[in-house]
């Protein structure tokens, strides 16, 4: 009887798919859950409605955001790990938020916006300089999560943005959204992805940066609530991007996160 349960057992395990070993294919599937969270959150559901208040639309958070990133990239160019997914002509995005946001504010757009490093964006930015001086793979995940993500939903957030806020058709105000260096946004994230799947990584350093990059999606939810969200959102995220907190599937993300989403009525 036991040999035969065995039996069968092993037969449905054959038959189960191979756990993907590229790390492109293993970001997608461990981070599924957060970026269907993130996808729905009512930022975005309001956003893609074209209820976009203009104020929100032009804060500085973003900015401080990819200043960080591009300056840890910048430092570990050279790094093993960042070298290959080094294209800051066709990605880098701070230069492009900087000419919307003087658009939207003027000369003098750095005063103004200085005041917008938030206590939602703020843990972002310190975790992106920390991981840049520490443990500079890790930016591979911050990476991953923000630019993969501006080359594919950002592109329909661009068009809902013009039409709702009326910006002119020549695209001010929306450069963030326009990659003049990459001509197929499609080739371009094949080409990123195989250039991830060709770094050389142990498996725990995979899991790592599959870890990380959830926590990025944590800290990009944390910018949208206190733009205009629910504060009960953002105290039940903030245990999972926590200094001590490693993984989306700790026992602090499932009691904090996965649990309180259901009560907030945002989500």
């Amino acid at each position: 009887m036991v040999q035969a349960f065995i039996s069968v057992l092993l037969s449905i395990l054959n038959r189960l798919p191979p756990s993907p070993t590229d790390l492109s294919e293993m970001l997608a599937e461990g981070t599924k859950e957060s970026h269907d969270r993130a996808e729905n959150c009512q930022f975005v559901k309001d956003f893609l409605r074209g209820r976009i208040q203009r104020e929100l639309f032009k804060v500085g958070s973003l900015y401080f955001v990819y200043s960080a990133l591009e300056e840890e990239i910048e430092k570990n160019k050279d790094h093993p790990h960042i070298a290959p997914i080094y294209f800051p002509t066709e990605l880098h995005r701070h230069e492009a938020l900087a000419r919307d946001l003087e658009y939207f504010y003027g000369e003098d757009w750095e005063s103004q916006v200085s005041k917008h490093l938030s206590a939602g964006t703020k843990p972002y930015v310190d975790r992106i300089h920390e991981v840049g001086e520490k443990d500079p793979v890790l930016l591979v995940a911050h990476s991953y999560t923000r630019y993969m993500g501006d080359l594919s939903g950002g592109q329909i957030l661009k068009k809902v943005a013009q039409r709702a806020l009326k910006l002119p058709p020549t695209g001010e105000g929306l450069n963030f959204y326009y990659f003049e260096g990459i001509h197929s946004h499609k080739s371009f994230k094949q080409l990123y992805r195989s250039r991830m799947n060709e770094l050389e990584l142990q498996t725990d350093t995979k899991e790592r940066i599959i870890d990380e990059s959830n926590r990025a999606f944590g800290f990009n939810m944390m910018v949208r609530q206190h733009l205009g969200g629910c504060p009960r959102c953002v105290h039940c995220l903030l245990p999972a991007v926590s200094s001590d907190t490693r993984s989306s599937e700790s026992p602090i993300w499932q009691k904090n996160c996965r649990t309180q989403f259901n009560l907030c009525p945002l989500y």
